[in-house]
């Protein structure tokens, strides 16, 4: 048993165990897959046909980018039990490009954006020195905080509840908060599958008391076929300069995360996170997250990222076999093909997807400080700190305070990721201090 893993990374563990391992990374990512297309398709008023076919390529892409991690083609991939999904850093800046053009431009920024990664993954070594920790830790804590403010508008009923004046109604809050106490106790919980479940039994749970509260109403399920065939470029693509740019700062951040998530994963697989064999794995692990993320938008589907989450998952089961990622790829291959899946979740109340998405968004923000205080911060980065946060949270909080400039200049810091993003980069290797 090396590392305390029952099965290593070239094993092949016998069926059962391999279904009983995959299930479970299933119940840990499921949620996270669907959330930011229900999410988007709410901000940006989408009908549940458009929603259901958004969830339904979520699901078929991240099988196909999970199969391509966890196999490896030549210099493609991981090799690594590697699961990836839709990403949840890309909301804001979708909601914007969503704004601003639509579906075509989101899957055009998409697809160009993710050049900015593949490019990041050729130069690995020299980027580390630009991209630095605490500038990464800014950037999370930034898309953290702009999401935030996503998840408390679910919670009062979203942009439905605006206009039919019940937003923020007791019956709304309440049930934001049934879901989110529920998943917090559950978290709590010693039982590890109770833990795993919290957020699937927090957004059932509300789900249901949402449908006796009759915030569900089935009766207008439109038509739909029993079989989604996956359409490329079926919304279009079109190409917006502003929201490209805001795409591709947050993909630049998401290739140093998913290194982050490459050498964790390595370290609990009990393999080298060291020498000229981890940093080519490293260097297919980013390549495969942009050419993911590219194909994604050609499959009209969101930019997909490696989840940290199933790192802890590995250590749990203690099965580390990338033959294992296989069959989750499959899984999600088989759960896109069925769109009753998208139909049922697109009716999903707002307050439900707020009670929950505002713990995770939370979760992100604190993930970014927790990078900041791993830093030593000296005056230059109290400086750095001060300006990304100034100027990201400043537009963020008053976007007003950019209608008098150009509108493509408006639109491409109307974004506090982008701008608070920009800020640190610049600041980080302009400013100098001499102690």
């Amino acid at each position: 048993m090396k590392n305390g893993l029952i099965y290593g990374l070239e094993d092949r563990p016998p069926l059962k165990d391999t279904l009983f391992a995959a299930i479970q990374h299933l119940l840990a990512i499921f949620v996270a897959i669907i959330t930011p297309p229900l999410i988007i398709s709410g901000a940006l008023g989408f009908d549940v046909a458009t929603t259901s076919y958004l969830v339904s390529m979520s699901l078929f892409v991240s099988g196909i980018a999970t199969f391509i991690q966890c196999r490896k083609f030549g210099g493609l991939g991981c090799g690594l039990l590697c699961i990836q999904g839709t990403s949840f850093s890309f909301i804001s800046p979708i909601i914007m490009a969503g704004s601003l053009g639509g579906l075509p431009a989101i899957f055009g920024a998409t697809m160009v954006g993710a050049f900015a990664e593949i490019f990041i993954s050729r130069i690995l070594k020299y980027a580390m020195k630009i991209i630095t920790p605490l500038v990464s830790g800014i950037v999370v804590t930034l898309i953290g905080m702009s999401l935030i403010k996503v998840g408390i508008s679910s919670c009062g009923g979203g942009a439905v509840a605006m206009e039919n004046g019940t937003f923020g109604s007791f019956q709304n809050l309440g049930i934001a908060a049934l879901v989110l106490v529920l998943i917090v106790l559950f978290n709590r919980s010693s039982n590890r599958y109770l833990r795993m479940g919290s957020i699937i039994i927090g957004i059932l749970v509300g789900y249901v008391v949402s449908y006796f509260c009759g915030m569900v109403d089935f009766s207008n399920v439109p038509e739909y076929s029993l079989f989604n065939l996956p359409i490329p470029f079926k919304y279009g693509v079109s190409f917006n300069v502003s929201a490209i740019i805001a795409f591709a700062i947050v993909y630049i951040i998401t290739a140093i995360e998913a290194y982050g998530d490459i050498t964790a994963n390595s370290l609990i697989s009990g393999e080298s996170v060291e020498g000229e064999t981890f940093v080519k794995r490293a260097q297919g692990g980013i390549l495969a997250d942009g050419v993911n993320s590219f194909i994604a938008g050609a499959l009209n589907s969101f930019p997909n990222s490696v989840f940290a989450q199933n790192n802890g998952m590995i250590q749990l089961t203690g099965v580390a076999s990338r033959y294992v990622g296989y069959f989750i790829a499959l899984f999600l291959v088989l759960l896109g093909f069925f769109p009753v899946v998208g139909v049922v979740f697109s009716f999903m109340p707002d307050p439900v997807l707020g009670g929950a998405t505002l713990l995770m968004f939370g979760t992100v923000a604190s993930a970014g400080i927790k990078i900041i205080a791993s830093q030593k911060l000296d005056r230059k980065a109290t400086l750095v700190l001060a300006i990304s946060f100034s100027m990201g949270l400043g537009v963020e909080l008053y976007p007003a305070i950019l209608s008098q400039l150009p509108e493509t200049v408006r639109n491409i810091f109307t974004s506090g990721i982008t701008t608070g993003g920009l800020a640190a980069i610049i600041s980080n290797m302009v400013i100098r201090i001499k102690d």
